[in-house]
């Protein structure tokens, strides 16, 4: 009976580790000096010009500044949140304290992989503040999945 309960499971867990895998892909591929700021900076522009938004230098090196650690942060989020998901609770979305320090760790040490991999990337270079944030991400998707289950808990003990 275990066994067939097994099973049924091991379908859905490998969607998490392979969605996880695939995130990572995409990050490390992100970190090559084709997603550098050379690439960002006149996307950015054309977008503010499709829009018809005008900006100062000084004013757009803040933004484009702000939406690369954006970048960082989100993607980290994502990655923390898919690996609690591969590792986590099989039946659902439970709080579980001690894999979320796992993934938050887990997204630190790839984060300092990812920046050392950039210090050899032409037009890239490693930041320590960008680890910063990427960890910053990856706890921040923790505190999320630790809000939402302790709501769902809630919703479903209330009489």
């Amino acid at each position: 009976m275990q066994v067939s309960g097994a099973n049924s499971h091991g379908p859905r867990i490998s969607v998490w580790w392979l969605l996880s895998f695939l995130w990572v892909a995409k990050m490390f591929w992100m970190s090559t000096g084709v997603f550098s700021g050379d690439l960002s900076r006149p996307l950015l522009a054309r977008l503010l010009d499709l829009l018809r938004i005008d900006l100062s230098a000084a004013a757009f090196g803040v933004l484009h500044i702000l939406l690369r650690k954006s970048a960082h942060l989100f993607e980290y989020a994502v990655f923390s949140f898919l690996l609690y998901r591969a590792l986590g609770d099989r039946d659902r979305l439970s709080w579980q304290p001690h894999i979320a320090r796992w993934c938050i760790l887990a997204g630190a040490v790839y984060s300092l992989s990812d920046e050392f991999h950039q210090a050899f990337v032409r037009g890239r270079g490693a930041s320590l503040v960008d680890c910063a944030i990427d960890t910053a991400g990856a706890a921040l998707a923790m505190l999320v999945v630790y809000g939402v289950t302790r709501g769902l808990q809630k919703v479903t003990t209330a009489p």
